[in-house]
Formats: C-alpha cells, structure tokens, sequence
C-alpha cells in the first residue's frame, strides 16, 4: 500500500484527498457525454473534451494511488476542507473543456463560467451562445445539474452536522450524526438522486413537447430543476417570451427545484401533505403570490395585457426568488418599482434543502419569530415567549446560527461591492454584482450586468473576486470562514 507520512497524521489530508479523487473520476466520466453527442454529430470539436477528460481522470487516478488503502472516515475539521475544497476542485476541473474549446476565454473567463455553473448561479461570460458547439452548450447544462444535486446533498447531509447558519433546524430525527456522515450521506444521494432525475426527466420531456428542440429541452430541462439559469441563447429566455406555455413549465420546474427534496421523499413514503405543511414552503408560496400580483397589476396599469403581464411577471420574479436567473425581458426597465422589487428578491432565495440559493426563506421566517418576540418582551418584561419554527423550540444555537449567517451575508455583499467599486465599476453594477454572485441568482442590475446584459465587459480581477464570492454564497459563507480562522488550525 502506498502512503505519503502526511496521510497517516490524525488530522491528515488523506481521507479528503480519497473524495476529492472519487468526485474527479466521476467528473471525468460526465465529460465523455458530450464527447459522445460530438462523435455522433460528427463534430471535430472533440479535442478539448478529450483533453479535459484525460486530465480530469489522470489526476483523480494519481490521488487514488496516493491515498491507497486511506480509511475514509471524515471528523469535523475534515469535513469542512471537504466542502469547501470539493467545490474548488469541481470549479477548476469543469473549466477545462472551455479553456481547451474557447481559446478567446481568458482563465478567468473560463473559471467564472464554470463556478457559476457549479454553484447554480447562472452569470455568464459568454456572447454568442447560439454559436458555441453543442458538446459545450451540453456541458454548461451538465455542470449545473451536477452542481444541484451537490448543492442538495450538502444542505441536507452536510451543513445541518456542521451546525451552520441555523441549518441545524433541518436534521432528520433519524440522523444519527454521533455516527459516520458518508454512510448518511451516501443514503440521502441516492434517495434525493432518484427524485431528482425524475423531476429533470419531466422538465425534459415537457419542453420538448412544447416545442423546444432535443438539445434545447434537454439543457434548459436540468438547469431549471437545477434552478441554475443557464440558456442556449444570449437572450436567455426571451428566446421564448411569445410561447406562454414554454414560461410556465419553466415556472413549474423553477419551482420544483426550489422545494425541500427530503419533503418530496417523505411524501412519496407517507404519501401525506406534508410539502404545504412546511412553513418555510407556505411562506416561499405566500411571497410569490402577492409579489407576482402587485407587480402583474402594476404593469397591468401601465398598458399590458393582463395574461401577458401576468405570465412575463410571474416567470422573472419565480426566476429570481429561485436563483435561477433566466430572463424574458429587461424587467429592470419595468419602472422603479420593479427595479426594487427585483433587487429585494435577489436576496431571498428558496428553501433549504433545494437546489436555491439565497439566504433562504426560512431565516427571514426566523428573524420576524425573533423581532416578534422582541416586541412582546418590551411589553411584558416578565414574560416567558417560546420560540418555534415548522413546530420545534428554537435554541439558542440555532438562533445564534441564524443571526450569524445573516450579519456574513451582508457583510460579504459589502466587501465584495466595495472591492468591485475599486476595479472602476459603477455603484449599481458594484452592489447588484456582488449580491447576484453572494446570492447565486446570475443577473444584475443596470446595463452591463442585468438581464440584458451579462458579465464578459468586466475586468479579469472583477471576475475573480465574483468567483469567489459566488462559493462563499453557495457554501453558506461560515463554512469558508472558518478555515481562515487560527483555532481551526490549532490541534
């Protein structure tokens, strides 16, 4: 067996490095699918994919050796490098077809694609879309379907055993995190991959029926249960804004994936409703409505048809609270109102435990439990208020998890906002750019950036510190920060 003296220390990379390798070959593996659809096109853009796969599956190869006879069992600390080291290796590894197969891509072109597709955001540097070969408009919907069910798995296996940002509300009673986590998480994949695939297959065939070309549907069909926002067109999809039908199965699928998928696995075992049962659902479904209402009656207002008004609002605010990210229309020209509204939306996000991003409905939920309960304390200063959420006692932990969040989130869109600033971007584009990445939507506000637009006129070092922010976003912000923290790295 072959070991490195660093793999056999307790605190050791070798368990970390095993999954990294394991994760690398199946990357690899999802590489050749389409090289596949090239070959049977007969496409002589093969080359960068089988570059890429040679890459990608060499150096998963060479880790496995390295970590040979490794006994994977994850600690805490470990498990926080993993996450974060898991999506910064998928993230590099999935730019390699572009950087091979888009030589006008600088690398930080290349790399802010692929982080936006692997954390489901959406912005792209891409002009030309219609033009680029079908391996890679292929590619772009693979990487953020893959992206999605990882996202899935982390928020429902991962982040509620590393306590973050009150996502500990969210473990199941038959977690038994005193045990190993990858047993655990093996099992939640599979469950969570079976829905999953059954809800893209249904995107799928559904946008084909309506109309959409095979390559289309099938793209566009991963990343909206995916809610990543990818499109085969520069005009996202106002390539489809005259086909009323196409918007509202995207809605559907928006949606879809914006729902806690351990509810749809208890509801296929207890076949009960236990999907509107959830508060965090009914409050998701709450805010649609009466947003999608105002802004469909204030454009009703201005001179649209209802029915037109009503879907091309309904599809672009679903599109926005899910962080999914297409767009019909420019709705930042809709008036100031929408202008505002969208930005607020940015920040919402959908539920935990789906594909969204976002802070999630749950932690607004929380804070107004928690600013309710403020209020009653200055009016009865001896009383005694229990907080609950979806019918469980808050903890102190939790709260404070939820606070904490809050507070980097913020924190973060404001670091990242003024750092943008300093690379000469103008004060909307600054702030709506950080919050889209933090947030993990895709769009914008403003011309250069908003659904317009896109990200390709930004400066390399603005790409980057977009990059990174769009990680932070998806990994919960606390899970990075803490690896920048000396008593993390203490023994």
């Amino acid at each position: 067996m072959l070991r490195l003296p660093l793999f056999r220390h307790p605190a050791g990379a070798g368990p970390v490095l095993r999954i990294l390798a394991m994760l690398l070959l199946v990357l690899s593996l999802f590489m050749l699918i389409p090289l596949a659809l090239l070959a049977l096109e007969g496409d002589g853009q093969m080359w960068p994919f089988l570059w890429a796969f040679a890459v990608t599956f060499g150096t998963g190869v060479v880790f496995i050796l390295l970590t040979w006879g490794v006994h994977i069992e994850l600690r805490p600390r470990q498990m926080f490098i993993l996450t974060t080291s898991s999506w910064v290796v998928m993230s590099a590894f999935s730019s390699l077809p572009m950087q091979f197969g888009a030589p006008r891509l600088s690398v930080a072109d290349a790399v802010f694609e692929s982080v936006s597709a692997i954390t489901t955001t959406g912005a792209t540097v891409l002009v030309g879309i219609e033009h680029l070969s079908d391996g890679l408009k292929l590619w772009r919907g693979l990487m953020q379907w893959v992206g999605g069910v990882g996202i899935i798995v982390m928020a429902i296996a991962v982040l509620p055993f590393l306590r973050v940002g009150g996502m500990r509300l969210f473990q199941t009673e038959s977690s038994d995190w005193s045990d190993k986590v990858l047993p655990r998480a093996g099992t939640v994949a599979k469950a969570i991959g079976l829905v999953y695939v059954g809800f893209t297959i249904v995107s799928i065939v559904s946008y084909w029926l309506a109309g959409m070309l095979p390559l289309d549907a099938f793209v566009h069909g991963m990343t909206s249960v995916a809610t990543g926002g990818f499109a085969n067109y520069d005009a996202s999809f106002g390539q489809y804004a005259d086909q009323p039908v196409i918007l509202w199965l995207s809605v559907l699928s928006m949606l879809t994936g914006a729902l806690p998928f351990v509810l749809y696995i208890r509801m296929a075992r207890e076949r009960s409703g236990v999907l509107w049962k959830d508060q965090q659902v009914r409050g998701l479904l709450a805010l649609l409505v009466v947003v999608i209402a105002l802004l469909t009656l204030y454009r009703a207002v201005r001179g649209m048809e209802f029915f037109d008004a009503l879907t091309q609002v309904a599809f672009n605010v679903v599109s926005v609270v899910t962080t999914t990210g297409y767009a019909t229309d420019d709705y930042t020209a809709w008036g100031p109102l929408s202008a505002a509204a969208f930005f607020y939306l940015t920040f919402v996000g959908g539920c935990s435990g789906s594909t969204s991003g976002g802070m999630k409905v749950f932690r607004f939920q929380v804070g107004l439990i928690m600013l309710v309960n403020q209020l009653r304390y200055l009016v009865h200063a001896n009383g005694v208020f229990v907080q609950r959420y979806n019918g469980r006692v808050l903890t102190d932990d939790q709260i404070r998890g939820v606070i904490a969040f809050s507070f980097f989130f913020f924190f973060t869109v404001a670091v990242l906002a003024l750092g943008l600033s300093l690379m000469g971007l103008d004060f909307v584009t600054a702030l709506s750019g950080a919050a889209t990445a933090v947030a993990n939507v895709g769009p914008g506000l403003g011309e250069i950036i908003g659904p317009a637009g896109n990200f390709a006129p930004l400066p390399d070092a603005a790409k980057w510190m977009l990059s990174i922010g769009m990680l932070m976003g998806r990994l919960e912000i606390l899970t990075v920060l803490v690896l920048l923290t000396p008593t993390f790295w203490r023994k």
